[in-house]
Formats: C-alpha cells, sequence, structure tokens
C-alpha cells in the first residue's frame, strides 16, 4: 500500500470514503420509493459533488445502488446483504426479550437503526388480549417512538444535524433536540401516546463502548396498565441493557 509521503491515501482519508459510502447507503435505503438525487446527497454529506459521483457509480457498479431518471435507488445487492445478516441481531437479544415480557406482561421488542428509520427485528408479545403488537421489518419514523428517541439521541452531532434538518423544522427540532438530551441524561426514551396511541413504549439503548449506537430495547403495552409502572419498567430496562451492553465473556 501507497505511503501518504507517495500520495497513497492515509487512515484518515481512507476512514472518511468509507464513512461517505455508508452514509450514502443509509440516505438512499432512508429515501424508500423517492430516491436521491447527486446534489440532494452532496448536501447531507457535506461532500463535492464530484466525490459523490464517483462513490455512487462504483455503488451502482457493484449492484447497491441503482439509477433512474437522476435520482438513485436501492439496489438488489442490499437486499441479499440484508437478508444474510437477518436473524443474527434477534438471537442475540431474545432471551432478554422473553424475560422483560415475562416479568411485566407486556411485549417487549428490539429495534434497530437503519438510515433515517427504524426497523423491528423481533418482539416476544405479550398473553394479554389488547397488547401492543409491532410489525417486524418494515421501516418507521424514528421519531416519536421511545426506541427511535434512544437511537438519535446517540447520533453524531453531524447526523442528527442533518436528520433534523430533513424531518423536522426549526421550532420543532428545538423540542427535539431537548427531548433528546432527557434521553441521553436518563437513557430511557419514553412514548406516551404520540401521536395518537392508547400505548405507552419504553425503551433504552444498547450502548457498547465507543460503538455507534444501532440497537434498542423497547416494552410497550395499554397506558392503563403501563402509566404507574412506568419506573419500574424503566429500571428493569436498565439492568437488562446493562446486561447485554457488557462483553459475552462477562455474562
Amino acid at each position: 500500500m501507497a505511503s501518504r509521503e507517495h500520495g497513497g491515501a492515509g487512515p484518515a482519508a481512507e476512514h472518511r470514503t468509507v464513512a461517505r459510502v455508508m452514509a450514502i447507503l443509509e440516505l438512499v435505503l432512508a429515501s424508500e420509493d423517492r430516491g436521491m438525487r447527486l446534489g440532494d446527497l452532496s448536501e447531507a454529506i457535506e461532500a463535492p459533488k464530484s466525490s459523490v459521483h464517483g462513490l455512487t457509480r462504483g455503488l451502482v457498479a457493484e449492484g447497491y445502488l441503482r439509477e433512474a431518471e437522476g435520482r438513485y435507488f436501492t439496489g438488489p445487492a442490499v437486499s441479499s446483504l440484508l437478508a444474510a445478516g437477518s436473524t443474527t441481531l434477534p438471537a442475540l437479544y431474545r432471551h432478554t426479550l422473553e424475560q422483560l415480557s415475562r416479568q411485566w406482561n407486556e411485549t417487549a421488542f428490539v429495534a434497530t437503526l437503519v438510515g433515517d428509520s427504524l426497523v423491528y427485528v423481533d418482539s416476544v408479545e405479550s398473553e394479554a388480549f389488547i397488547r401492543a403488537a409491532p410489525q417486524l421489518h418494515r421501516r418507521f419514523e424514528l421519531w416519536p417512538r421511545s426506541a427511535g428517541k434512544c437511537l438519535l439521541a446517540y447520533l453524531d452531532q453531524r447526523r442528527l444535524d442533518a436528520y433534523l434538518r430533513r424531518h423536522h423544522g426549526d421550532a420543532e427540532a428545538q423540542v427535539v433536540r431537548a427531548e433528546l438530551a432527557r434521553v441521553r441524561d436518563t437513557r430511557i426514551g419514553l412514548n406516551v401516546g404520540e401521536p395518537q396511541s392508547a400505548h405507552i413504549g419504553i425503551a433504552t439503548p444498547i450502548v457498547t463502548g465507543s460503538s455507534p449506537v444501532t440497537v434498542a430495547i423497547a416494552l410497550a403495552g395499554p397506558k392503563s396498565r403501563l402509566q404507574d409502572k412506568v419506573d419500574d419498567i424503566a429500571a428493569s430496562m436498565l439492568a437488562a441493557a446493562d446486561q447485554l451492553s457488557r462483553p459475552s465473556e462477562d455474562r
């Protein structure tokens, strides 16, 4: 490999390229059927159009993106990649979900960050007739879901700023920032019937060292059953998250 003295890309440049490629993929994934224009991608990741164009051409050539009418969409290689890893994440958290669901007789689930969206990848439902029943493997808006608040709270600042520009006006963004600051302080995200729901959602992020936070566990159920138990449920979820965050040899 060429050294920086001979004009090669150093570690910082290589890291920046990887970060840009992943940001492009996440933005296109989050755009759903709308797709993303080159200029939009360039502005979102704060990189020159010429650099972004070179990266998107490579992603198109490898099948991770497809281009149509001046917009970039998800390519077939992304679907294959997601399908290959779709069973690994739930397996890590299944036992914890079962414990939480059994303890509170409510639905417990695990959510992961995908671009600007949240995806529920596994759940253990309550045995109660009226219960939360999250739809798995579908994209949902991060805000105002309890797990979504946890994932947003731990985004790096530049990515959070870009997310707020795309999804919230200035006045609303201030409200969101204040709520996310509370989530960072408590490690608990709450969704008390937002925007129109009879359920309460309680979530906590899985924080592992300095790695990006991309997973949260949550528990949800009817307000009538949960409203007097929020603090106790939150404490049990924090304990579960701490256990999951420990290295596997320490569990």
